[in-house]
């Protein structure tokens, strides 16, 4: 027995003497299970996620963004000139703004990593979650009582939830940081033009935080229900890191736009919105709803398949 399996004994209460060949969702002598099973059980795999070096480079990675990003803004406005030419082009004009807030180097990396690092990131756990523990021999173990299927994938698809917003703070955190050292701080304009005190600014940082993962929760419950289609963690992970870069591109052909709408990413930056006086809330509530249909359509695909499949690892 693995290390992580031992630590999955202790805190959801399955027997080291359990039948790993019982059915699934049953044990050749079933023990009551801790009452608190379900919470212990989440945080069991979600400590076994942080704790692996794969994840933590792909979160190290996330946090040194947008350290560069500070960096590249501070060199090129060095002389006085601004950045990037005025902040022209599409998405929200954050990094002009950097200079004179440092709190907009937290706006300014969401959105920079937001279209393919975030997802990408997520896209990673999302698809290792099952298909890895299958490829590694450990999901049949796991199915033993008092775990069964449905109570294991809820445990997978709360880790996974959790770590979008685990992985959208680390970039928060590391550009407020940034920001602070490298740019002055004060009392903000919206993009609406209207100023508002540092301590607003931050409770808006953090609401914008809180957008980012929330839109980040359509693409990790596909990237879940991917990874119950297969036995190969490396397969799950590529299809779903695919299927962002996929969607991506067909969110800027103009001539499809008919289907724009119903992409996962098509409003993920609609978190520009809150930073506007009174906020918009058309888009993020059209956001929040079509991530919310992803959770529903995948995550009832993903139970589906899951409590259906032929466990052989």
């Amino acid at each position: 027995m693995s290390r992580a399996e031992e630590q999955r004994v202790a805190d959801t209460g399955v027997p080291k003497t359990a039948d790993i060949g019982a059915p699934a969702g049953r044990a050749a002598n079933p023990s009551r299970p801790n009452p608190l099973w379900a919470l212990a059980l989440f945080r069991s795999e979600l400590t076994i996620t942080l704790r692996r070096w794969r994840t933590l480079v792909l979160l190290g990675v996330l946090g040194l963004i947008p350290i560069l990003i500070g960096i590249a803004v501070k060199i090129e406005t060095s002389d006085g000139g601004s950045f990037g030419g005025g902040g022209e082009g599409e998405g929200p004009a954050f990094f002009p703004q950097i200079t004179n807030n440092g709190i907009f180097l937290v706006f300014a990396s969401l959105a920079a990593t937001l279209p393919v690092f975030l997802p990408m990131v997520i896209g990673v756990i999302a698809g290792d979650a099952i298909a890895g523990e299958a490829g590694s021999g450990t999901l049949r173990y796991l199915l033993v009582a008092p775990a069964g299927r449905t109570r294991l994938l809820l445990a997978k698809f709360t880790t996974t939830m959790a770590f979008c917003l685990i992985a959208t703070l680390v970039v928060a955190l590391s550009s407020l940081v940034t920001g602070a050292l490298l740019f002055p701080l004060g009392d903000v304009t919206l993009i609406s033009g209207i100023t508002v005190s540092f301590e607003e600014a931050l409770l808006r940082a953090l609401g914008v935080a809180a957008l980012v993962a929330l839109s980040l929760v359509g693409i990790a419950t596909v990237g879940l229900f991917i990874s119950t289609l297969t036995n190969s963690g490396i397969a799950a992970m590529a299809t779903t890191v695919g299927l962002v870069v996929t969607t991506q591109i067909l969110d800027t052909i103009p001539q499809l736009h008919a289907i724009h709408p119903y992409l996962f990413p098509h409003y993920w930056l609609s978190f520009a919105d809150l930073l506007r006086e009174p906020v918009y809330w058309d888009e993020l509530v059209k956001n929040l709803g079509l991530q919310g249909l992803y959770v529903a359509v995948f995550g009832s695909a993903a139970w589906a398949r899951f409590t259906a499949k032929d466990i052989t690892a």
